[in-house]
Order: C-alpha cells, then structure tokens, then sequence
C-alpha cells in the first residue's frame, strides 16, 4: 500500500468521523434537514403509493414550479417565505384543476396528471427563463428549487421543514382511521357521514407541504422519487399500513442521511441525486433479499421445493416399483426408476445420490459397474415411511375426490400429483374419517396405512439401538 492510499483512507475516516460528529453547524443543519424531509416525503409517500396516486406526487412536485418563479419576482429575492406562498398556490391551484377536469369533463384521471404535470412544468421553465434574464437573476439561486442543492440549506428552512414534518405526523396521526377509510373505501365513508373531499383536500395539502419543503434539497425533477421509492420499499415489506408508513419514513431518512453522506465524502457531489440512489438502492436490496417477499429468497424457496417435490416423486416412484413387483424384492433398478420417472439416467443418478444423502436409501452398485441403469436402490427405514406417506396422501385425495367430488377416477391422477407434498397429517386423518379409513384407493391398489408409516421409523430406531 502506497503512501497516496493511507492518505485517502485516513482522510475518509476523518471525514467519516467529522460528519457523524455532528459537531459542524452545516452538517447539523443538512442532517436534520434530511432527517425531516424523509420523514414528511415517506408519511405522505405511504398514502401515495397505496392509493396508487403516484402520478399525483409528480404532477404536484412539478406544479409547484411556477408558484416558486412567482415568489420569487414577488419578494425579488429567495425569501422563504414568499416562495412557500408562491408555491402553495400553485399547488392548490393544480388540484383544483385535475379536480375540475375530472368532474366536468370525461376525461381521465391520468391524463388530467398528464396535461397539468407538463402544463404548469412548463409555464414554470419560462418564468425561471425569464428570471435569469434579469438584473437580480443570476445571484437568485432560484434555480436550486430546480435541481436542488443542500449547501443552499439555512437554518430557516430547516424549521419550515421541521415544522412541515411535526403537521404531517400530527395530522397523520389525528385522522389516521378517517384518512385510511376515505381512500380505500369512499362510498362506506360517505355512508357513515365522513367529509371525504375535505379529508381528500387535507391529504392533498399536507402533500403540498413535504413537496415544497423538500424542493430545495433535490429539486422539482426528483422530489417525487422521494415520494415513491421508500414507500414502495415499505409496501415489500409489510401490508399493513401503519408498519408501511412506520417502514417508509424510516427508509426515506435513512436515504437521506446515506445520500448526504456520501456527498460529504466526495468532492462536488450533488446532493439530492445520492439520496434518490442511496432510496433506489434500498428498494433494490429489499426487492431481492427481503427474507419473506424477496425475488432472491423467493427463488431459493422455490427451488428448495422444487427439489422436495423431485425427492418425494422418487421415493413414490421407488413405492410404485416394489410394489409393481408384489414387494419381493426391497431393491429397484435405477434405469427402471428413471424409466417411471420419466428422466435421463445421469438425473436420476442425482436424485438417486440427493436419497442417500438425505438418509433415505441405500445405493448399490450392480453387477455391470459400467452401466449407471444397472445401479440399484434400496430404501432405508425413514425411506419407506415417506415413500409411504406420500404414497397414502396421494391414493387418499384421488379416493376423495372420486368419492365426494365426484370426480372420473380416470381424471384424479394430475390433481393428486399437486396436492400430494401439501397434504399435513391433520387434513389426512379428516379424509381418512371421512372415507371410513379406506384400504384401497379408486384404481384397487393397496392405501399404504398410517402402522406402515410408523414401521419405517420403528425400525429405524431399532437399527440404530444395534451395536
């Protein structure tokens, strides 16, 4: 390692150090503003995202931008407070707009979005062109609402968005059941005399709110990321709602955090852009490895059955030889076993060494070594009982399904070929009382009972007792 590496390693630890100190003012005010934006951005990106108003977000987060042009030529100057002004006009302004498309005209919800979102994006773009063109234009940092920049952050935004978090968590918190019913179900709240447009509006403000006050931290263009993504990482994680909003403010100040750290370490760094990466690679990583809905452990499970079900076939297929062979024997030849199975040999070689590993047969070798076909299998005590259990389940559910379903016994097989590895004890004893405990099955075979399941692990036991 080079004198050149010790130095960058030292000086990202220092770095690292100095940011989660918190003992810089600016590193306290960008914290907490993050801290706050998350927050707001993933309480309303709950509501948002379950009422699959996503497109709303991002028309409102683009409707903002001419209140803020408009502000600003009011005060001539980035004053908070105008421009919040500004922009909560053209917020409500916008919805007012969707809301009167959609009810005076036949037009949809979603092209309403559409024809606002690029409406007033626009009207915004050329008032921020004008603006530039002005004697007071280049010194705005107008154009931070735009694309956002944090080292802009006062301290007085920074309480404007806390103020804006502390409403929303309150308001949140107050009308959480009047909220939760008018979005899923608008007709039962009317009937029990709910003022839904009202609620509808207060949720509609309160997006307002965490939209602007986040606008100067990522911009107008990602601000409904912020939004989205943490929500929608929520909605992987859990259904219920109040886990899902719990779940997303906690993702969005985690991104946030994350996203302003990584620009402190860096030179130059946008902001913003690194909070919407450091939200986009949380849901990435819960997409892929949540251990209950990820895609990655999802496939795993999946597998991991697939070989069970491939397991349990065998060992039926094994019962299926013996007792094609009235049990005279206690060993199958593999080429016979893969010709029942319907595979190739070198697959059934696999299964064949997947049995043996799981203690449930033995693999002999034939008197020909060269030929695999000439292998042959025997089970072990364990073996035999699931060989029998699977066996019983499925001679069961055909028996059921002929008898009670009414089912042709010639239409049985496919149907008991799926249900067979799902079949617990409990809903195979209700069938067996309901069939009388039966001993044979529609086709006159043999039911294997539940004394042959329990031989096979009787014997077990004794074989292992053996010295």
């Amino acid at each position: 390692m080079d004198a050149a590496q010790v130095a960058d390693g030292s000086d990202l630890v220092s770095k690292t150090l100095r940011f989660f100190s918190f003992s810089d003012h600016s590193v306290q005010v960008v914290v907490l503003g993050v801290i706050f934006m998350g927050v707001g951005c993933g309480l309303m990106g709950g509501f948002v995202v379950t009422r699959k108003l996503s497109l709303f977000g991002d028309t409102l987060s683009h409707a903002v931008l001419p209140g803020v042009a408009v502000g600003f030529l009011w005060s001539q100057s980035k004053n908070s407070i105008s421009i919040v002004v500004g922009a909560m006009i053209a917020g409500f302004l916008g919805v007012l707009l969707i809301s009167l498309i959609k009810k005076s005209t036949k037009v949809g919800l979603d092209s309403a979005l559409g024809l606002v979102l690029s409406g007033f994006y626009a009207v915004g773009i050329c008032l921020l062109t004008r603006i530039q063109k002005l004697e007071f234009g280049n010194q705005s940092g107008i154009d931070r609402y735009l694309f956002g920049q944090i080292t802009g952050l006062s301290a007085a935004d920074v309480w404007s968005m806390g103020i804006s978090c502390l409403l929303i968590a309150l308001i949140t918190t107050i009308f959480y059941k009047e909220i939760l019913v008018t979005g899923f179900d608008p007709g039962f709240a009317h009937s029990i005399g709910l003022p839904v447009d009202l609620l509808q509006y207060l949720l509609w403000m309160l997006l307002a709110f965490s939209v602007i006050t986040s606008l100067q931290v990522v911009g107008v263009i990602l601000v409904s990321a912020l939004l989205i993504i943490p929500a929608a990482t929520a909605s992987i994680i859990t259904q219920k709602m109040k886990a899902l909003l719990i779940w997303s403010a906690s993702l969005g100040m985690i991104a946030g955090v994350t996203g302003s750290y990584i620009s402190f370490l860096g030179s130059r760094l946008p902001t913003g852009p690194l909070i919407v990466l450091s939200s986009t690679l949380l849901f990435v990583t819960v997409l892929f490895l949540h251990y209950e809905n990820g895609l990655f452990i999802q496939w795993i499970r999946l597998r991991g059955k697939d070989r069970k079900i491939a397991l349990e076939n065998t060992l039926k297929a094994v019962y299926q030889e013996l007792e094609a062979d009235n049990f005279f024997h206690d060993t199958v030849k593999l080429g016979n076993l893969a010709k029942r199975r319907r595979i190739s040999m070198p697959e059934m070689y696999q299964e064949s060494v997947h049995l043996v590993r799981k203690d449930f047969a033995f693999l002999l070798r034939g008197e020909n070594q060269t030929l695999p076909s000439d292998n042959t299998l025997s089970l072990t005590p364990t073996g035999w009982s699931e060989a029998c259990r699977i066996v019983r389940n499925h001679r069961l559910w055909e028996l059921y399904l002929t008898n009670e379903v009414q089912y042709p016994a010639d239409h049985v097989h496919e149907d008991a070929e799926k249900i067979e590895h799902v079949l617990g004890d409990e809903t195979v004893r209700k069938i067996e009382r309901i069939l009388s405990n039966p001993r044979k099955d529609p086709h006159g075979k043999l039911i294997p009972s539940q004394q042959d399941i329990e031989q096979g692990y009787i014997d077990r036991r004794i074989a292992k007792s053996l010295p």
